[in-house]
Parts: C-alpha cells; structure tokens; sequence
C-alpha cells in the first residue's frame, strides 16, 4: 500500500500553519474515538481545527471544498487517540462520561494513525501504537504534526525547546538500566532519549528536560511520561533505573 503521507502533503500542512487557517480534515479512516457516546466508525472523517476536534464521523468529507480544507486520505487506516483512557475503551465508564482523551468535538486534537490489520478489535488497534511503536505512520498533538510517514517531524518550535537550548547536567546522561535488564534507556547530551525494551532498539525514541531531579519525557508519538532521580536512581513508568 502506497503512503498517503507524501512530503508535499507535509510541506503544505506546515505553510499553513503560518499563512493560513485551512482545517484539516483526515479522511475515510476507521476511527476508534474513545468516547462512548459518539462511539467508533469503521469508516469516517476526523476534521480539525487549529488545536481541536471541530467534528468526527461519516459525511465531513462532502463539506472539504468549502470549507477549504486540507485533505488526506486515510483510506486503510485507523485513528485512535494518543491519550488512553483505558476504562473508557473497555465500557466502563457511563456514556454521559466525555473523556478528555477521546476525539471528539471540543477535545484537544491528539491522535496516531495506524494501518488497519483485518479482524483487529478497537482495543488491540489502540494497543499497537504502544506495542508497535514502529507502526505508527503519523501523530498529531495539539493539532500540529509530530510524526509524518513514520518520521518525527522537526518544527521551529521543536528546535527552540529548553531541551535543545540547555544541555542536561553530565551526571543523568547515560544508559540507565532497570532491575531486570529488560529496559535500557539513553539519554544524550542533545536532549533526547532511546530506549530500547527486551532487546528491541529504539522502542521508544523523543526528547527530555531535567529541572531538579525531575525528568519529563516526550515521547515522537506525542505521548508524555516522567521519572525522578532519588539517590543515583532513576525511577519512571514503575520501573527503578541504575546508571551503567
């Protein structure tokens, strides 16, 4: 299957960013919205604008031409949010209840786009983009492009950021390595982190900031984490780390 998520299709969604107020609208996907009143499409449209969800569900596409929007087609692709709501996606929640974490209309736009695998439940697509973090072909956070075609996605923004302006102390960079071998993270002195899980390299890759002796994370699918350094230790995500 040929990429929908060509490099001119990126190069006009960032002009716009600063020339213009498009909406963009990621179309003819499968949506798993994480929200239990709207529910989920085997095939929708996702439309944004600026920072947020403006609208979700079957039908937007007719509108695209006048409203001026930007289109890709996300034909043979899920969208699930970045942000899980675990309790949500499992109905446990009342449908009254709207989750933060949900596309839906008013709701921050946040979301990674995945390529549909044939009998794949709603749940297990939102898993994979932790599982598979390989797998993800585009994150958006707050409405602007993180990931593209599989790639992070430097923005002016990004190259300003304190991580990339201050270089962390010498004492935290490293490969830090939890009790039982099983997670190995580095940290470098530009300000980004590789982690590598089981064996498997670069099984999570972004950027972090230190202040004090706290470590704040984000991750290039959009995500946010973070850990504390307690006396020569690194404690993150419930494991405790030991500089090698």
């Amino acid at each position: 299957m040929n990429s929908p998520f060509s490099p001119e299709l990126l190069e006009l969604i960032n002009a716009d960013r600063t020339t213009g107020h498009r909406p963009l609208l990621f179309a003819n996907a499968r949506i798993v919205t994480g929200d239990s009143l709207i529910g989920d499409f085997d095939r929708g449209d996702v439309l944004l604008g600026g920072s947020r969800v403006v609208g979700v569900g079957p039908g937007l596409l007719t509108a695209a031409d006048d409203d001026g929007a930007l289109v890709i087609d996300c034909d043979g692709y899920v969208i699930v949010p970045v942000g899980i709501d675990t309790a949500q996606l499992r109905g446990l929640r009342p449908t009254s209840f709207r989750s933060p974490s949900a596309i839906a209309p008013g709701n921050p736009a946040d979301f990674a786009i995945v390529p549909t695998l044939s009998g794949e439940s709603n749940v297990a697509a939102v898993q994979r983009q932790l599982d598979e973090p390989d797998s993800v072909q585009v994150v958006v956070v707050g409405g602007t492009v993180a990931l593209w075609d599989g790639q992070s996605v430097r923005t002016g923004d990004a190259a300003n950021s304190p991580a990339a302006a201050d270089a962390p102390s010498d004492r935290y960079l490293g490969t830090w390595i939890d009790e039982n071998d099983f997670v190995h993270q580095h940290l470098t002195a530009d300000g980004r982190y590789d982690e590598t899980r089981g064996g498997r390299p670069h099984a999570f890759q972004g950027s972090f900031w230190i202040t004090g002796d706290r470590i704040d994370y984000l991750d290039d699918l959009g995500f946010w984490a973070f850990g504390a350094f307690v006396d020569g230790t690194l404690h993150h995500a419930g494991y405790t780390f030991h500089r090698s």
